[in-house]
Parts: C-alpha cells; structure tokens; sequence
C-alpha cells in the first residue's frame, strides 16, 4: 500500500513528457535521464511483431514508441496514476496495460517475451533475488533483458532507501531501491542464469550535471 501510494505521488511530480524531442519526433525511447541522449532501441534488438514488456511503465513514453515500430507492447505499472496517465496520452497506441506489480505479474502471465526492459522502472525498486528468475522465467530464448538506473553512491550498495516528498506537514513516503556496481550486476545476472551480460555507466551530456546512467543488458 506504501509503495502504491508513493509512486502515485511521484507520478504527479514528475513533468510530463515533451510532446516532440529534439528531432520533431512524436514518440522516441530514452534509457537516460537526460533528454535526447544516449543509445536507443538498438539495445533491445527486436524486430516488428516482437513481444516487449516494459517493467514500470509510468507514463508509457518508452512503450509506445516501441508500439509504433511494430511490437507487440505491454506495460506494468503498480501505480494507477501512472496507468492511467498512459492510457490517455497514447490511447491511440496498440498498448495493454496492467496495474499490478512486477514480480507478480511475472510470476501470474503465462506469456513470454523477446525483450523485457527497466527505464528507471521496477528492476530499481524490486529484490533482485526475486525479479531476475522472475524474469528469466518469461524471456524467450535470444530474449533480451536491458535496464537502466542512477549508478550507485560509492559505498552505498544493496537495498537502500529512496524518499519521495510530499506537502509540508507530511512526511515523504519511503521506497526501497537496489544499487550494485557495474561488476555486481554482471555477477548477479550470471547467477540466474542469464547469458552474456554487460553494466556499463554512460557518461552524462556536456554540462553541469555528471551523474551518469547505468545501463544493463544480457540475453535469456
């Protein structure tokens, strides 16, 4: 119920997205923080009718520009703010929707995919112990698993604490994150099985700002 309740606060705090990115483009996928930065699609190597799972899709921004090039797209999400603030911006979309939370869904669906992705999303904010055999579970053989995140606060590893604000006479409500290094993440992915895995941290755009993305990927 926490944690439900934090990420519908959360979804009223964040901008929305921008109706075009830098190129005019309508729909486009961003695995950084930053705008109109770093790799995209090409990192999930799919091709049209592909099945594709988004784990914490929030608005759908990254889901629905995979439903243009032809996938087959499903987002989770557990906030129904969230859910609901994606289907009205991309009702058009041939996109399902569940509000639910990941693990279970993984767990409950008997559907498998060719790619399953985290912007930010719930590979963040759930147990690895328990998503990554979820998830290895659902992936086609081939599939492609990538996920992207803040890289971790030097000496600040395993679950930790993220707090979302809310009005001043309220205290900001309390979500568990899970930071490792590049290298625990390789060794994590490997201990469940799946194949080739790589965490790289991509360095932030020219500017004040430095902090870069970790970006995970490896095949089922």
């Amino acid at each position: 119920m926490t944690q439900t309740q934090a990420w519908d606060t959360y979804s009223k705090q964040k901008p929305e997205r921008r109706p075009t990115n830098a190129a005019g483009q309508s729909t486009w996928f961003n695995w950084t923080q930053y705008p109109d930065h770093g790799p995209g699609t090409e990192i999930l190597d799919i091709s049209p009718g592909a099945a594709v799972l988004d784990l914490g899709c929030g608005k759908g921004g990254n889901l629905a520009h995979l439903a243009t090039l032809g996938a087959q797209a499903v987002g989770v999400d557990v906030s129904l703010a969230q859910i609901k603030a994606a289907g009205a911006r991309w009702s058009d979309m041939p996109m399902t929707l569940h509000r639910t939370e990941a693990t279970g869904f993984l767990k409950e669906t008997g559907d498998s995919y060719d790619a399953v992705f985290s912007v930010f999303g719930a590979v963040w904010f759930t147990d690895p112990a328990l998503l990554l055999h979820a998830i290895r579970r659902r992936l086609r053989p081939g599939g492609v698993l990538a996920f992207s995140q803040r890289p971790p606060i030097e000496g600040c590893y395993g679950c930790q604490a993220s707090y979302i604000n809310r009005s001043e006479d309220e205290d900001p409500l309390v979500v568990k994150r899970w930071d490792y290094e590049p290298d625990r993440w390789v060794e994590l992915l490997t201990g469940h099985g799946f194949a080739a895995p790589t965490a790289r941290v991509l360095p932030a755009p020219p500017g004040p700002r430095k902090v870069g993305t970790l970006l995970v990927r490896a095949s089922g």
